[in-house]
């Protein structure tokens, strides 16, 4: 190997290493087109079936049985958003949200009921806040910050929205099309293995999916039961507040039973209950309650419904979940099941003879 041959190699790599870096920016700076599309791709394939039965049952022509199932699609999410008013006017009107300091008097009211009930049993709380950064939110400095923030989110919701709604219109109206192009594009030698793994993933992400629905409408139920024997007011409401929670896995119970029980407490003080023996008592049965609902979650409604949609053992689900968590946060375990399953498609499809992939995909 020559002087110019060494040459010509580093400027490869480096030319290669610096291609590599700019499309990862480039992916990086478009994080949020990628979001809407992963996003538009996901509803397109929950309802993919109600266009394919429209068409089937009936003979909606393709366009017309696409914007019927996106106008179901809307009509049942704006039901679900319509829900929640009256729970937020409930609880507008306990807290006067419109009124600062009368926030602001009701807050304090809370923390001190807190604070004497638990200074009752010698657990310091005033040297906790002080030494936690809690203390900042005794000042209502915040709120002018908070509304700017949640005003930002709105707009950039209904921005996020509409582009999703467009390009889940094509991915359904154009599907077809979309493959068919899709199909020219991809090399001869490995076209069938291609369309193979796409098949599955489709397959298997639409069963995991609408187990997922399943799975959120059963914790619902069983929220809703324990809510109505404690009496909990907006209790369907709330209940379903709570079971969207949990399309996060393990964090989202946890934050739904931290909202279960604020709403709670916010609402007591409203109705003028004591706190001690009405309010707080009500507040730890309830998350007794919604404990046990994911007791049962977790060993038995999960484990058999995503054991049946992916093909995956429970444990190996949840380790990948918890890895995804370690490293990317939230969104990677939500996106964590269906991003496993489509790599143990690919790489069933594409390395059969691989002994460690044939352990992980012999249920496949």
């Amino acid at each position: 190997m020559t002087s110019k041959d060494i040459t010509v190699g580093i400027v490869k790599a480096v030319a290669i290493l610096l291609v590599s870096c700019l499309a990862l920016f480039f992916l990086y700076k478009i994080t949020t087109v990628i979001i809407y599309c992963l996003v538009a791709i996901v509803i397109s394939l929950l309802l993919n079936p109600l266009v394919n039965f429209l068409k089937r049952k009936f003979k909606f022509k393709n366009t017309l049985a696409v914007i019927t199932a996106i106008v179901v699609a809307f009509i049942i999410i704006s039901g679900f958003i319509l829900l929640f008013v009256p729970l937020i006017l409930a609880q507008s009107e306990n807290l006067s949200l419109l009124d600062v300091s009368s926030l602001e008097r009701n807050y304090h009211l809370l923390l001190e009921n807190i604070t004497i009930f638990l200074d009752s049993y010698n657990i310091n709380t005033k040297q906790l806040i002080e030494s936690s950064k809690l203390s900042s939110f005794t000042t209502f400095e915040f709120i002018p910050n908070f509304l700017n923030s949640f005003l930002n989110t709105i707009g950039n919701f209904s921005v996020g929205f509409a582009s999703v709604l467009f390009i889940t219109f094509f991915i359904l109206k154009e599907n077809h099309s979309f493959y068919s192009k899709f199909k020219k594009l991809l090399p001869e030698n490995q076209k069938e293995k291609i369309l193979n793994s796409i098949h599955d993933i489709n397959r298997l992400l639409s069963s995991y999916f609408l187990g997922l629905l399943l799975q959120l409408t059963i914790i619902m139920i069983l929220y809703i039961i324990i809510f109505f024997i404690f009496g909990v007011e907006n209790a369907i409401i709330i209940a379903l507040l709570c079971a969207i929670f949990n399309i996060v896995p393990y964090v989202g119970p946890l934050i739904a039973s931290i909202v279960a029980s604020l709403l709670i407490m916010t609402s007591g003080i409203g109705t003028g209950a004591d706190f001690a023996s009405e309010t707080l008592p009500t507040a730890i049965y309830v998350l007794i309650g919604m404990s046990l609902v994911q007791v049962i979650d977790n060993n038995f409604t999960s484990p058999l419904i995503f054991s049946k949609s992916t093909n995956s053992h429970p444990l190996e689900i949840f380790l990948v979940i918890l890895i995804t968590g370690i490293l990317f946060g939230i969104v990677g375990m939500i996106i964590a099941v269906p991003f496993y399953t489509s790599l143990k498609v690919i790489g069933k499809e594409f390395f059969p003879d691989n002994k460690f992939i044939k352990v992980l995909t012999k249920n496949l």
